[in-house]
């Protein structure tokens, strides 16, 4: 497998669709919960790196962004806070375990990559609590605050579920994975190289049909035509829309799965994630519809699209699924490990 290296570039997509805030600081059930995950972790450079397999049960060290202090946060309160953070506590139970395992993941690949290879904004620090940057965490605090009256059957259903999954993490070639996950896909999950550009053999395309029956699988993004030239020509440079609003947004090619992997923009070929981030949409799934009046973009899932499907495991534990079989399905070959 082509060994991983996180680039020092950020990449952020759909920050007005997809504010970079965990869910249950939006406190919103059925916006995607891993938007601020294309990030870091899945961003790739050419070079080499190899990330061992050296796990601790060591508190994480998170850099509050804004005090400048490194919290020590147990790993289970961390785990249990990125399961909050990240999927709604209405989802069944071995979708939780399946996100918590995820979550773990996710921390774990990301403190060993800090000792082999510090970044110096971190100051010392695993991650930090920056959610454009690392993946979503809320303290107990935070939580109670959210939650309200909730707070005791909601945490006390969250924390069985990450005690039961805790021990364990997700590997391939005896490292931690990119444990990707996100919102609903547009039926297929994506593969990494479509989405991101590089191939990882275990982020590849899965059947995720359960998610065409999630909330707001489509939406419709309606668009005046004056609306949608500001838009297009403020996102690429040198594009100058003309007359033809026809030819102002065409789609050239889709993968299996259903994502725009090449658009035109007047001629000016880019990609679907490009477009996604210029317009604001949910997906880079999307087709182009031009009525009399406005332009019509609809749509399919929520999200990058890559890895974990949050509603398709809800799904499957729905249908008796466990959460190792939740994992199996969505990262495929990859092993179950202790942690």
């Amino acid at each position: 497998m082509k060994k991983l290296l996180i680039s020092a570039l950020l990449l952020v997509f759909s920050v007005a669709v997809f504010p970079a805030l965990p869910v249950l600081l939006r406190n919103r059930e059925t916006d995607d919960t891993n938007e601020q995950l294309m990030l870091r972790e899945f961003t790739f450079d050419s070079e080499d790196t190899t990330v061992s397999l050296e796990f601790s049960d060591e508190p994480y060290k998170v850099l509050d962004i804004d005090s400048g202090n490194i919290l020590e946060v147990p790993v289970r309160d961390y785990v249990i806070g990125a399961v909050c953070a990240e999927m709604p506590a209405s989802f069944g139970e071995e979708a939780l375990k399946a996100q918590a395992v995820a979550a773990h993941t996710y921390a774990e690949r990301q403190r060993i990559r800090e000792r082999e290879n510090p970044s110096p904004e971190l100051m010392g620090a695993d991650f930090s609590n920056d959610t454009e940057k690392y993946q979503g965490y809320c303290p107990k605090s935070r939580i109670k605050e959210v939650y309200g009256e909730h707070f005791e059957e909601n945490y006390k259903k969250i924390s069985a579920a990450a005690d039961e999954v805790l021990p364990y993490i997700i590997t391939y070639e005896n490292a931690p994975i990119i444990a990707a996950f996100h919102s609903m896909s547009p039926g297929f999950t994506e593969s990494a190289e479509n989405a991101w550009g590089t191939p990882v053999d275990y982020l590849v395309e899965v059947d995720s049909r359960t998610d065409m029956t999630a909330p707001k699988f489509r939406e419709d993004k309606r668009y005046k035509a004056a609306e949608l030239k500001a838009a297009l020509e403020a996102a690429f440079d040198g594009v100058s829309l003309g007359d033809d609003v026809s030819q102002w947004l065409k789609i050239l090619t889709i993968s299996d799965s259903g994502t725009v992997l090449k658009a035109s923009i007047e001629g000016h070929t880019v990609t679907g994630g490009q477009v996604r981030s210029a317009l604001d949409l949910r997906s880079a799934a999307f087709d182009v519809r031009y009525e009399p009046d406005e332009i019509v973009i609809t749509t399919k899932g929520y999200g990058h699209g890559v890895g974990m499907s949050q509603y398709g495991a809800d799904a499957m534990a729905a249908e008796g699924s466990s959460w190792r079989e939740i994992i199996s399905h969505y990262y495929p070959g990859c092993s179950i490990s202790l942690s």
